[in-house]
């Protein structure tokens, strides 16, 4: 997972750099009048690119600019998904409402996304997905009550766990996820997790709450 970063830049960078070595030879260089066929398509398409960038396109990601690039997955993301809308996901059908001790949880909504934004211009990207769960919880008990909802996980159909995206999280400046419900006391909770594609398509996923009680689950897919 990065942070917005310049290396989404590096594609434009390097494309008019090869540009400008290829186009700009020195007297001691072939020119491109003596290049052979093949390296005057290469150089008439890296120029054509140039001037297609320079007017405001996105940069090609061709297997040649990306190959041997640890962050180039990320650096595609940041660049070509930032302004991409979230995907809205189904709640299940059902869909009951369940107890953590004496708050009632009921989920409202969910959505994945390679991003997760702040209220101002920061964001982190991920090569995987944040799942962004949302919650409505309301103390229908007499007394207080504390959860800590910092320990929530999902858990998908093979048994593998995934814990907060606490970064994410944090960017997203939510409310605390360990405090005390008043009698009555309704609040809307969001939680955001980092998953592999594969366990959003591949059979169950729960979310998983713990209580004084024990272990309590809400179905997700």
């Amino acid at each position: 997972m990065s942070a917005r970063s310049p290396l989404a830049l590096a594609p434009v960078a390097c494309l008019l750099a090869a540009a400008l070595f290829i186009g700009g030879c020195t007297k001691d260089e072939p020119s491109s009048e003596s290049l052979g066929t093949a390296d005057e398509r290469t150089l008439q398409k890296l120029r054509q690119e140039v001037d297609r960038v320079n007017q405001g396109g996105r940069p090609a990601q061709g297997p040649e600019a990306t190959r041997g690039a640890p962050n180039s997955q990320l650096a595609g993301l940041a660049a070509g998904l930032e302004e991409a809308a979230p995907r809205q996901l189904g709640v299940p059908e059902g869909n009951n409402t369940v107890h953590v001790d004496t708050v009632a949880v009921k989920l409202t909504g969910l959505e994945s996304s390679h991003s997760a934004k702040g209220s101002g211009k920061m964001s982190v990207t991920t090569e995987e997905l944040f799942l962004r769960v949302q919650l409505v919880t309301q103390n229908v008990g007499p007394k207080p009550v504390t959860l800590d909802l910092e320990s929530a996980t999902v858990v998908d159909a093979k048994g593998a766990s995934f814990v907060l995206a606490r970064d994410a999280q944090v960017l997203a400046g939510t409310r605390p996820l360990r405090r005390t419900w008043a009698p009555e006391e309704r609040a809307d909770v969001v939680l955001l997790f980092e998953l592999p594609p594969p366990a959003l398509r591949e059979g169950a996923l729960h979310l998983v709450m713990q209580g004084t009680g024990g272990e309590v689950r809400i179905p997700l897919r």
